[in-house]
């Protein structure tokens, strides 16, 4: 498992992201039905599959939001001052539909929680070293390559958050320690969580 330093930082937060050999995490769980959306769920009290969408967002103590990933990019959000988390799961759809965005946004809205008061971890994805392109994906590409991580930490930074940290792994360039989808076509997911404690 990773964590992100600037998360680790806050005593009240449990987070991670997982890895090929990761145990799925323990407790009580929210998660969604993945579809590559810019769509957000609230959570206040449930667990378990909750519907179809892209991002948790919660103030409950004791729950945490899980994601699964295998070459899309798993970002965590935490606001330390009103005490609400996020987790985003950001393929190139639903970058591209502003999934992020949304997310700051509801939390926003919910919560009221400032952009700049968030911190923002960006987790292990398919780096622009890999994430070869055609014409169909709408985002800046160099050398027939997009850049999740620059696409995600844009978008994230039009939307006030000043705090992001990256881990900067590569999924398809570390095989013994991630599962990526474009190297093997048929994977395994890494699960990605926050909660509070």
């Amino acid at each position: 498992m990773i964590t992100a330093p600037p998360l680790d930082a806050l005593p009240w937060l449990r987070h991670e992201f997982g890895t090929r050999h990761s145990p799925p995490p323990a407790g009580r769980v929210a998660t969604l039905r993945q579809i590559h959306s810019a769509a957000v769920w609230s959570v206040r009290e449930a667990a378990g599959c909750l519907g179809e969408g892209d991002a948790l967002i919660t103030a409950e103590p004791g729950l945490l939001l899980a994601i699964r990933t295998a070459d899309c990019v798993p970002i965590l959000l935490a606001d330390p001052v009103r005490r609400v988390v996020a987790a985003v799961h950001a393929g190139w759809r639903g970058t591209v539909a502003g999934v992020l965005t949304q997310t700051v946004g509801q939390m926003h809205s919910d919560y009221e929680t400032n952009p700049s008061d968030l911190i923002a971890a960006i987790g292990p994805a398919i780096g622009p070293c890999c994430f070869t392109v055609g014409s169909d994906v709408p985002l800046p590409v160099v050398d027939g390559r997009a850049d999740l991580w620059a696409a995600n930490r844009r978008q994230l930074e039009e939307a006030g958050v000043t705090s992001i940290w990256s881990a900067g792994q590569c999924t398809l360039c570390q095989p013994g320690t991630f599962f990526s989808f474009r190297r093997d076509r048929e994977s395994g997911r890494m699960i990605s969580a926050i909660g509070i404690r």
